[in-house]
């Protein structure tokens, strides 16, 4: 019985980099090829990174990946891995697609190129595009509408790309019309906190729906707000899992598939959409060494949201080509958790921090700012406020609000400044809580380039801080994160005594509404029907509603949650729509 020996290429692109994508996909195929794989299937628009938004409706984007893509097919019968059979994932165009209303003009496709002995033997085109969540492909692509469908060492293979395994018709169809023992599936699905194992699950309904092997393919790495976390996985016609991937990491992993369904005679009177087959590999399976099962075991919840969290920090930061970050330390939780997290993602030596005392900040603060940097190694400057803030208040003679908040601006001033002078990346270190209700500052807290704990709740920051703080003790290591800053009562310290709870609720309470609210688009009344008070839901939607503005202009962060403000939830500013806990109107 022939053996089909795949590789599937876990892999980190960036978008628009078409020449170190394309030196990835090289390395990636000569890793393929000493592992005497058959076929490599690499991710969903690997060649050109994904998302690629409106980069798709450039005729000269589309163009350049067309020929990339070319060009990579000799590249790889040059370099000696031609009869590597590879898909490869990229933007291309539609040849006959004319410009039309509600369909993006130059007709682009999401496309998967098969490619063998220096050429693109044959291309398939995204069938379902998903317009949901951070998806907005039919804004983009033009749907596919043909079946690809190869032969290979006695196996048939069917190709689909990403969405098109989480529907019923089209590529899982047709492997099963076409008798294929291989569903050949490359993805780019990003992470999402609590997805728990569902693409193992879906890989399994559908192998069995298709009665073929599925190969999952994922992209790894961080791209703008997204991280793409791995965890390719090959499960056989039954489900069974074969062959897994780790998360948040590149990686080759390979399985053996064996035709089970028929022998390759008695297909004659089934048809292929295409007819391309490609020749047998003059490996045997005698020759070939045995492979090593790869399955990895999935990362615990805490885990696997710091993963997310550090590689996307690390990979917005080193793919937009910045040295070093700078934050401000407070001693409190969410810029201790934020330091700790860069040093981690980057190296102590990449990472500057701040601290700005004012005449309100407590000595403790301080000193939990300077723990920190010993304990992680961070560089840490001191530059007191209280001069800056005397000098705009002999001008302005603030009071109030107004007066607290420039305490806060001024802080973003020195950040910024310091940023223009050295370099750095300034990293906002507000959370999903907080940003939720507004609890922030315009052009003062909310100043930077990147917020890696955007989308962290306040009650998921306090428990991420205990838990790497554990895992460091338990390596025998000093945890990174002062214990003052995660016990101590949250206080922006910009008045006297002034602590949180002044102006907010209880994290645990304000926390669990808004999941219901923002995740879930629970509404008020029914808020209060599950429980809430009747008061304190109003005043948190009404908080939540009119700080829209504030979130638009707050820098981008990593997207872990199901609806992260400004990739998912996008509410109008100008909107005069009300929740009311006593109505369902």
């Amino acid at each position: 019985m022939n053996v089909l020996r795949i590789a599937l290429g876990q892999m980190n692109p960036t978008v628009g980099d078409l020449e170190g994508n394309a030196r990835l996909i090289r390395q990636a195929t000569a890793d393929a090829a000493a592992g005497q794989a058959d076929l490599l299937i690499l991710p969903e628009m690997v060649l050109t990174g994904y998302p690629v938004e409106d980069l798709s409706l450039r005729p000269s984007f589309q163009q350049a990946s067309r020929l990339a893509m070319s060009a990579l097919a000799r590249d790889l019968a040059d370099d000696g891995f031609g009869d590597l059979a590879c898909l490869i994932g990229y933007l291309d165009h539609s040849d006959d697609d004319a410009d039309a209303v509600g369909r993006p003009r130059g007709g682009p496709v999401n496309s998967a190129a098969l490619v063998h002995r220096g050429a693109v033997v044959a291309r398939y085109d995204k069938h379902f595009l998903p317009n949901y969540g951070v998806f907005d492909e039919a804004r983009y692509f033009v749907p596919g509408e043909s079946p690809l469908v190869f032969e290979m060492n006695g196996h048939r293979v069917c190709v689909a790309i990403c969405e098109d395994l989480w529907r019923q018709g089209g590529p899982v169809q047709w492997a099963r019309e076409f008798d294929a023992d291989l569903l050949a599936v490359l993805n780019a699905s990003p992470y999402e906190r609590m997805k728990d194992d569902r693409r193992l699950e879906l890989c399994a309904e559908q192998a069995q729906a298709s009665g073929s092997a599925v190969a999952y393919t994922n992209m790894t790495g961080g791209q703008d707000e997204l991280v793409f976390d791995g965890d390719s996985l090959v499960v056989d016609a039954a489900g069974q899992l074969l062959q897994r991937a780790c998360q948040f990491d590149s990686q080759i992993v390979f399985a053996d598939l064996m035709a089970t369904r028929v022998t390759p005679s008695s297909r004659d009177d089934v048809p292929v959409s295409i007819p391309v087959s490609i020749p047998a590999s003059n490996t045997s399976a005698r020759e070939r060494q045995p492979l090593t099962p790869a399955n990895t075991s999935r990362l615990d919840d805490s885990a696997e949201l710091y993963a997310a969290l550090r590689l996307g920090l690390a990979d917005y930061v080193n793919k937009n080509g910045f040295t070093s970050v700078l934050l401000g330390l407070s001693g409190g939780i969410d810029s201790a958790f934020v330091g700790a997290l860069a040093v981690d993602a980057l190296g102590a030596d990449r990472v500057f921090g701040v601290a700005m005392p004012s005449r309100y900040s407590s000595t403790h603060s301080v000193q939990d700012a300077h723990d920190l940097a010993e304990r992680t190694g961070l560089t840490l400057r001191e530059v007191p406020i209280g001069p800056m803030f005397d000098a705009f208040q002999s001008s302005l003679r603030l009071t109030g609000l107004a007066e607290e908040n420039l305490q806060a601006r001024i802080r973003g001033m020195v950040l910024m400044s310091l940023s223009n002078a050295e370099g750095h990346l300034v990293l906002a270190t507000g959370n999903k809580s907080e940003l939720s209700v507004g609890y922030s500052t315009i052009y003062g807290d909310a100043v930077g380039g990147f917020a890696p704990i955007k989308d962290v709740p306040k009650t998921l920051v306090w428990d991420l801080a205990r838990w790497r703080n554990e895992q460091a003790e338990s390596a025998g290591s000093t945890g990174p994160i002062p214990p003052g800053s995660i016990t101590k009562e949250p206080s922006a310290e910009l008045s006297p005594d002034q602590k949180d709870s002044d102006s907010l609720p209880d994290y645990h309470d304000l926390d669990s509404i808004l999941e219901a609210y923002v995740d879930e688009d629970t509404g008020a009344s029914e808020l209060v029907s599950a429980g809430f008070d009747a008061a304190l839901v109003e005043r948190i939607v009404r908080l939540t509603d009119g700080a829209e503005y504030k979130r638009r202009q707050y820098p981008p962060g990593t997207k872990i949650g199901v609806r992260a403000f400004g990739r998912d939830r996008r509410l109008p500013i100008t909107n005069r729509w009300r929740e009311r806990p006593d109505s369902n109107s």
